[in-house]
């Protein structure tokens, strides 16, 4: 194209809207309120002209909205310029009543009246095909939109970028392929206590540098641990954490499992199919619990005996909610086992055991432990508690 003579020799060069925003941080964050960043870890340097923005405005809440897909204490240095001054939300895929557009309140319900809450709804109409379904599609949003083949692309595209783009930014790796290795094998133990030297087994690596991917692949939310909770409880508590994949359709899709397959009674499946409905049941209620008010404390205790229970919250008046997930149709007396050890440790403090289970009816086993069926948690209660 022709421009002229003058025209011609001028070199027009469109920034791109980060370096544009690097270039000129006070202007880019100096916009009307609230000021959004989007993926601010690639660009920290903004962090500094933002804190002199607060400093001059007598730090306003709501003047900034920073989103990120990496956790906030895993940026580097730079970026530690708003410490004080940021109120930090993790933002989960979504949980399963959101997808469906229902409330969710099984968590207070439980802390206000267990026997109530187990009665509002008695029976379940949801099959075991359903929570299949429901475990290898996840909660990620845009996974959400394809069918499984599709899906499994999405997974793979989300995977790869992560570990060669987002991981690259947060520290300068030297081997992807083992960062992916052990993503690969953290996923084989989901829903199960971590393992690292098992997990790192083969890979001719240092500890330390295990350490540091494994760190990594939870700074990236690819994975996270469920610290062990024994507060108060010390005698014969094994403090190692658990681990679980962010999400159960990625998890799935890490294993190589599909929909037919878990369908299938197979014993090895079946396992399978446990670890991931474990990985699923907790991570619903992890979303659960970000939204109460209150903070809480959250874990899995586990007795060097072999006890367990998958999901422990205390909250900060010591009233504890307990739950563990089974992946069968029916419960039986020693399934409860762990459950019934809690109960009998903690004394007033504990508030309700729930068994979750594939099977359909929801009831009372004995003093405060309790069977619901999976579904339940995303249905609401809806028994007329404010």
């Amino acid at each position: 194209m022709s421009l002229g003579s003058k025209a011609a020799r001028i070199l027009v060069v469109r920034l791109p809207p980060r370096d544009a925003a690097v270039a000129n941080p006070t202007l880019a964050v100096g916009g009307q309120v609230p000021v959004c960043l989007d993926e601010y870890q690639r660009a920290p340097e903004l962090l500094d002209a933002l804190k002199a923005r607060l400093n001059r405005d007598g730090s306003l809440p709501g003047t900034a909205v920073l989103t990120g897909s990496t956790r906030h204490d895993a940026i580097p240095r730079t970026a530690q310029a708003l410490t004080g001054r940021l109120s930090v939300m993790t933002i989960l895929p979504l949980s399963q009543g959101e997808i469906a557009g229902q409330h969710e309140d099984l968590l207070p319900s439980l802390l206000r009246d267990p026997i109530a809450t187990v009665g509002a709804h008695p029976t379940s109409a949801t099959e075991r095909v359903d929570y299949v379904r429901r475990v290898c599609a996840g909660g990620f949003p845009l996974a959400l939109r394809r069918e499984p083949p599709a899906r499994a692309r999405w997974f793979d595209n989300y995977t790869r970028l992560t570990i060669e783009r987002d991981a690259m930014e947060l520290a300068r790796i030297r081997q992807r392929q083992v960062l992916r290795a052990l993503l690969d094998r953290f996923a084989g133990q989901t829903g199960q206590v971590l393992n690292i030297s098992q997990a790192s087994r083969g890979l001719d690596i240092e500890r330390k540098t295990v350490d540091d991917y494994t760190r990594l692949l939870e700074d990236l939310f690819l994975i996270q641990r469920l610290p062990s909770w024994a507060k108060t409880l010390q005698a014969r508590v094994t403090r190692n954490p658990k681990v679980h994949v962010v999400d159960s359709g990625l998890a799935a899709w890490l294993l190589r499992v599909s929909e037919p397959k878990l369908a299938r009674l197979d014993p090895t499946v079946l396992v399978e199919f446990g670890h991931l409905l474990a990985t699923f049941v907790v991570g619903e209620l992890r979303k659960q619990v970000s939204w109460l008010e209150a903070p809480v404390t959250v874990g899995h205790w586990r007795t060097a005996d072999g006890d367990e229970v998958d999901f422990v919250i205390e909250f900060d008046d010591g009233q504890v909610l307990a739950f563990e997930v089974k992946a069968n149709e029916r419960v039986s007396g020693p399934d409860l086992s762990g459950l019934r050890k809690l109960r009998d440790a903690l004394g007033d403090r504990f508030v309700a055991g729930v068994a979750f289970s594939t099977g359909r009816r929801s009831y009372t086993y004995e003093d405060r432990l309790h069977i619901l069926p999976i579904d339940r948690l995303w249905r609401p209660v809806a028994i007329g508690l404010p």
